[in-house]
């Protein structure tokens, strides 16, 4: 008697369900394309890039690492492999990657973006990580930590803050 209440419940709980699927699929399926279209693509490329960033969460930091290796990764040699991944080509170093996209209000920044810093405070920009959004930064920095994310509000990297990048069109 206990299996057949069961069996009825998990048969319901089974038909409802589906019927949500549905539904819910439907009007997915029924949405206007066109709306969509613009507002998708650019953030789809950003949860991409950002996906394909956080697989390599933990791998090695390495000063001057080469172009295109994934077993280490300094700064730029890491945004530079994540964005080629996704059809966007940046120059090598951080200071050449701040001369590229458009320029972005600290204030406006959104998932995808560059962020730049003087974290020598010396003048010149020596680090790039990326914005993954909710105050978040996607980075490598430093031997013993690796590709990590970060707080940005109030971090090394928002002090030394000198410019952002939107290079996703």
């Amino acid at each position: 008697m206990i299996n057949t209440k069961k069996s009825r419940i998990v048969k319901a709980l089974l038909g409802i369900t589906m019927g949500l699927s549905v539904a819910v699929t439907g009007n997915l399926v029924a949405a206007p394309q066109s709306a969509q279209a613009a507002t998708v693509s650019k953030a789809s490329v950003a949860d991409k890039i950002i996906a394909t960033g956080k697989r390599y969460l933990g791998t090695r930091y390495q000063y001057a690492a080469p172009a295109g290796r994934t077993d280490v990764f300094d700064c730029s040699s890491f945004t530079q492999y994540v964005y080629k991944q996704h059809g966007i080509k940046l120059p090598r170093s951080s200071r050449q990657q701040a001369a590229v996209g458009t320029k972005v209000a600290k204030s406006q920044l959104k998932p995808g973006d560059l962020v730049f810093s003087d974290t020598n405070r010396d003048g010149k920009i020596n680090h790039v990580s990326i914005y993954i959004g909710n105050g978040k930064l996607l980075h490598t920095y430093r031997v013993g930590v690796g590709v990590t994310i970060s707080n940005f509000k109030g971090s090394t990297w928002d002090k030394t803050f000198v410019t952002a990048r939107r290079v996703i069109r």
